[in-house]
């Protein structure tokens, strides 16, 4: 049997919220089983290792929309002071994460992390691999957080100590080998595109009303980006038209970029709208709320990828969503309602459409019931098969330093 690959799962293991990234290490976790060993940076005892029971636990329950950042309970980190201050200044062991296949990143991977690569670098004896999710901190910093717009050129460079570099989808490949290029890099590692998967369920389920009213749902988180704003003001324009539906968002909200979005959901909700929003909603509340919807919106302008497009089609539940970028390349498979511009006017145009026609919404249910989706088993096999084949490149050189 191979050696297990190294999985870093360094944030993933330490918080429960269900952002896409961190529903990407989880699934591939799952998918590859005893193929994988999890590993944690532990900044408490300044080394890698294998996880805790705790940290497998974090891994394994129903994901919930709660905070995104680490937690570590205060017994952990008294372990991890405790180790330090017993191997003083002898460098951390590393055998107990040998041996191993090579070394399989799925995050975005904190400055600590980073410091600390190199040592798991080291101790990898087989191809190392990034997943690259996407560039849209350079591409649209307004919509991203002023410490991740600052921190994405460092992480960028970083990329360039791997092996190989997984791409989730053409639009996020392309963005990472054109900065690498406006950077003067040629000698960087290969960069492919190897599309993310959702979990099926085993059969689609009819659209279904709450309270007599059909339900439109938008899950994800509330920031700038995701252009819930533009989905509220298509919203209340058809409410205000006599339109009866509920629009139902699920997803916590992003301090720096969505605080208007939520204000404004507050305000509609108490001009008497039907607007529900859930912000710990866990992985079977989304799953009810996919199976009881006529239908799904994804506003978002720029994605990496587009988890919620792909779930939505996997429920035979018809999405409205921009039709260009990360977002098109799922959407020309069917079952969307594609926009050129997800602004406040076509979304309205959109939702009208799906709400009045019943003709136009059964055939995008059907195209969106005939297409194969792509499964989490098949990403982490498509991954695992491409990581084996690589070279390993020079781990001597020096690190690379923005200019």
């Amino acid at each position: 049997m191979p050696a297990p690959l190294l999985l870093d799962l360094s944030h993933t293991c330490h918080s429960r919220a269900r952002t896409g990234i961190q529903r990407v290490s989880r699934a591939l976790r799952r998918e590859l089983g005893a193929a994988a060993q999890p590993v944690t940076y532990d900044p408490y005892a300044r080394a890698w290792r294998p996880l805790a029971v705790w940290e497998e636990a974090n891994l394994t329950v129903p994901g919930s929309a709660g905070r995104r950042g680490a937690r570590w309970p205060w017994s952990a980190r008294a372990l991890g002071w405790l180790t330090a201050a017993r191997r003083g200044r002898r460098p951390p062991p590393m055998e107990r994460l040998r041996p191993n296949g090579g070394l399989l990143v799925p995050e975005v991977f904190s400055p600590a992390v980073a410091a600390a690569l190199p040592d798991l670098l080291a101790a990898t004896e087989g191809p190392a691999v990034a997943i690259f999710h996407d560039a849209i901190a350079l591409q649209q910093p307004e919509f991203s957080p002023a410490g991740t717009v600052a921190r994405f050129p460092a992480y960028l460079l970083e990329l360039l100590s791997f092996d190989g570099v997984a791409a989730v989808s053409e639009a996020s490949r392309e963005a990472l080998c054109a900065y690498w290029a406006w950077q003067g890099i040629r000698d960087h590692p290969p960069v492919v595109t190897i599309p993310l998967g959702v979990d099926v369920p085993a059969a689609a389920p009819g659209a279904a009303s709450v309270e007599g009213l059909p339900e439109v749902l938008c899950v994800g988180s509330l920031e700038g980006r995701k252009n819930q704003l533009a989905l509220l003001a298509a919203a209340e324009r058809l409410w205000r038209d006599g339109l009866a539906f509920r629009l139902r968002l699920m997803g916590i909200v992003q301090p720096a970029t969505g605080a208007a979005a939520a204000r404004r959901v507050s305000e509609l909700q108490a001009a008497g709208f039907a607007l529900v929003h859930e912000t710990g909603a866990g992985d079977v509340a989304v799953a009810a709320a996919y199976a009881a919807c006529a239908f799904t919106v994804y506003p978002s302008r720029v994605e990496g990828f587009g988890l919620p497009v792909l779930e939505s089609l996997a429920y035979g539940k018809p999405c409205v969503c921009a039709g260009r970028g990360a977002l098109g390349e799922t959407a020309r498979g069917g079952g969307c309602l594609a926009l050129d511009d997800p602004g406040p006017e076509a979304l309205a145009a959109g939702m009208r459409r799906l709400l009045t026609d019943a003709s136009a919404l059964a055939a995008l249910a059907a195209a969106a019931r005939a297409r194969p989706i792509r499964r989490w088993a098949e990403h982490a096999a498509d991954l695992v098969a491409w990581q084996g084949g690589l070279a390993r490149r020079r781990r001597d050189r020096p690190p690379f330093r923005l200019p």
